[in-house]
């Protein structure tokens, strides 16, 4: 009961002498600079959601299309398909700040429009691929497509920096290939591993396959490419690897070390504490998505979202399957040490430094 008592940061309690009130301020402090936090990084999510939202294009220039508009529509000009005055007519008055109303109105539509035209010709020229079957052998040349392809991309891409993932909403869709392809595809990969009899064998039971229930399991990828933006994805985290019983320490599970070949100090509290720093610092860089998104050649972007669940993750072990558990937020992490673990606080107002996580 002791140690509940210390955790409380407020007590109150009436006794025959009147009102006792305890207040621990240092606790009191903590959920403050906590809340302060919470509240950092709401802001700034929803600042990069709206960056995110708008990409590629910037409010700059949505201050500069209402500096057009305002400038057309005061000097008596009409702005296409005359907007501003249909606007205006819906609108409760004609005064000189319903005007502006209007042509705020006016530019942020087509601010939108021009938005959704820019990523919609992003994601159109994404889903070319020739460039990956070029040669990359010196003094192999590049084809007259793929050059007016790269430009264009550059081009449509460099009108503003991107964050994260900025460009998720640009993304095209994972393509699913035909069922015969896909049987082509199965029988090349498997015929330098085979004999002739084998192969011959595997050839009729992929025709069966062909033939029979693979039409049924086909039409059910194409449904879902419909809807889901890529067909795969779930069902290959539910049934390959949260169904998969192999052992995770060798089969799934990830590690990282300091140096390879160069250590500033042997003591092993000091260097673990600067691997935890360097792995916080990059936390921080996800969540206020400062990194820039991976592109193949400085142009061509990958999905960003496997950053997503990097930290605050746990897969939780079930007996058939297991599950994925996600938190938005953590302040400690846990260090497994002689059999024990130990819950260590990792943020105090600000990511502790490196000698005090040692200590």
């Amino acid at each position: 009961m002791a140690e509940a008592h210390s955790a409380v940061a407020f007590s109150f309690q009436i006794t025959h002498e009147g009102w006792d009130v305890n207040l621990d301020r240092e606790v009191l402090h903590l959920v403050w600079q906590s809340g302060i936090r919470s509240w950092k990084k709401k802001v700034a999510r929803f600042g990069n959601s709206i960056h995110n939202g708008v990409y590629p294009g910037h409010y700059r220039y949505l201050c500069l299309l209402i500096g057009i508009a305002t400038a057309v529509h005061f000097n008596g000009y009409n702005v296409p398909l005359n907007l501003t005055n249909r606007l205006l007519h819906l609108l409760p008055g004609s005064s000189l700040l319903w005007q502006m109303a209007a042509c705020i109105l006016t530019s942020l539509f087509y601010w939108l429009t021009a938005i959704y035209m820019l990523r919609y010709i992003l994601k159109l020229l994404l889903m070319y691929k020739g460039w990956m079957y070029e040669s990359r052998a010196r003094g192999s040349q590049v084809s007259l497509k793929t050059k007016i392809w790269f430009s264009l991309l550059k081009i449509f891409s460099g009108w503003n920096t991107p964050k994260l993932y900025s460009y998720q909403g640009s993304l095209p869709r994972l393509p699913l290939p035909s069922l015969q392809d896909t049987m082509e595809r199965y029988l090349r990969s498997v015929k330098p591993l085979l004999p002739e009899e084998k192969y011959q064998r595997m050839e009729k039971l992929a025709e069966e396959f062909q033939n029979g229930i693979g039409k049924k399991l086909q039409w059910y990828l194409v449904l879902k490419s419909w809807w889901a933006t890529n067909y795969v994805s779930d069902w290959w985290e539910e049934y390959v690897y949260l169904r998969g019983r192999s052992a995770l320490m060798i089969n799934s599970n990830f590690y990282g070390i300091d140096a390879l070949f160069m250590h500033h100090t042997k003591n092993q509290a000091a260097r673990a504490a600067s691997s935890i720093y360097s792995v916080l610092v990059f936390r921080r860089l996800i969540e206020r998505q400062e990194l820039e998104p991976i592109r193949i050649q400085g142009v061509v972007p990958l999905c960003s979202w496997q950053y997503e669940r990097t930290f605050n993750t746990t897969r939780i072990p079930g007996i058939e399957t297991d599950k994925i558990c996600h938190w938005s937020d953590s302040n400690h992490i846990i260090v497994y040490h002689k059999g024990r673990y130990f819950k260590v606080i990792i943020y105090k107002g600000r990511i502790l430094k490196p000698c005090e996580l040692q200590v």
